[in-house]
């Protein structure tokens, strides 16, 4: 296709709002960290090191009785607060802007647990009520 010679009407996707095919035998909470397992499957955040995460769960969805791909979750990409880790791996202000690691599915911590979490997301704040962190496409 040549180069434009006019202005061109691209269209534009925000990519906010995603929908995922859930794994058998998970309950997804609204609010709750969502991943993308290694078989391409929604699933709640955890301890794992072949996650990636892909939002905030906008609904509850149960399929703890159906097989994969049975129900489907949507999830929001974006900056919200999770509960923050404790000890060494309590995340400060002075950790803003640096990756933080998903614990479980409403918890965050400073470090990948000697390479046994995936990334959750970036740290955009922290506060007395826990990390903001950015997760899912908005990065």
């Amino acid at each position: 296709m040549p180069a434009l010679t006019a202005d061109r009407d691209t269209p534009r996707r925000e990519n906010l709002l995603r929908n995922f095919l859930v794994k058998g035998a998970n309950r997804i909470f609204a609010g709750s960290l969502v991943c993308i397992d290694s078989t391409g499957f929604a699933v709640k955040g955890q301890v794992s090191t072949t996650l990636t995460c892909v939002g905030r769960a906008d609904e509850m969805v149960d399929n703890t009785s159906g097989p994969d791909g049975a129900q489907r979750v949507t999830t929001m990409s974006g900056t919200f607060r999770y509960a923050n880790s404790t000890a060494g791996d309590l995340i400060t202000l002075a950790d803003v802007d640096a990756a933080c690691f998903i614990v479980d599915d409403q918890t965050v911590a400073k470090t990948n647990g000697t390479n046994t979490r995936s990334q959750a997301g970036i740290i955009r704040d922290v506060d007395s009520g826990g990390v903001w962190v950015e997760v899912g496409g908005a990065r």
